[in-house]
């Protein structure tokens, strides 16, 4: 695996190094060794499938307030999709700042998004499925979120989305 800080701290993309041979290829995609080994210690609790149909699809901006905060690491295994991490972490450096990359099947690349940093998602294709690793276990009753369009970032979406929850499309603004 190959650790890339982004431009906020914590957020980190993984890529997958396959060992390519006539049967086709082999990748590790997550080792709490070798994550602890590159400065960033993760062992998920959980593990779970966002599977969307539908092209341009949003979900997001979502989190778990202190003290219910997860680590996520996040990865496309079918389909492509815009993954985006808002730092909303008081006192950061990069507090109100955005990152995004784009995750698909092809690629093999994960974003790993620390406690306190809202995460979501645009699918650029059809029938793209999303996994999450998470640690801690998601605590039920705690889920928080911000506009995905909110001015204060400024996130810069690739499209429009054309499917969008109530939930998600009625989060307010921050004011962190």
């Amino acid at each position: 695996m190959r650790f890339t800080k982004t431009a906020i701290a914590g957020v980190i993309q993984v890529d997958a190094e396959p060992f390519a041979d006539e049967r086709g290829a082999f990748a590790r995609l997550q080792c709490p060794d070798e994550f602890a080994k590159a400065g960033f210690p993760f062992t998920p609790a959980q593990t779970s499938l966002s599977s969307n149909p539908k092209a341009f699809t949003l979900r997001g901006m979502h989190y778990q307030p202190t003290p219910h905060g997860e680590t996520k690491l996040v990865r496309a295994v079918r389909g492509r999709i815009f993954d985006v991490a808002v730092d909303l972490r008081r006192g950061s450096p990069t507090h109100w700042q955005w990152v995004a990359t784009d995750l698909s099947a092809a690629n093999q690349r994960a974003l790993l998004i620390p406690e306190g940093v809202a995460h979501g998602f645009l699918t650029m294709e059809p029938d793209s499925d999303v996994l999450y690793q998470i640690s801690p276990a998601f605590t039920p009753g705690h889920e928080a979120g911000v506009r995905w369009n909110d001015p204060a970032f400024g996130i810069v979406w690739p499209a429009e989305p054309s499917l969008i929850s109530a939930r998600d499309a009625a989060y307010p603004d921050y004011r962190g």
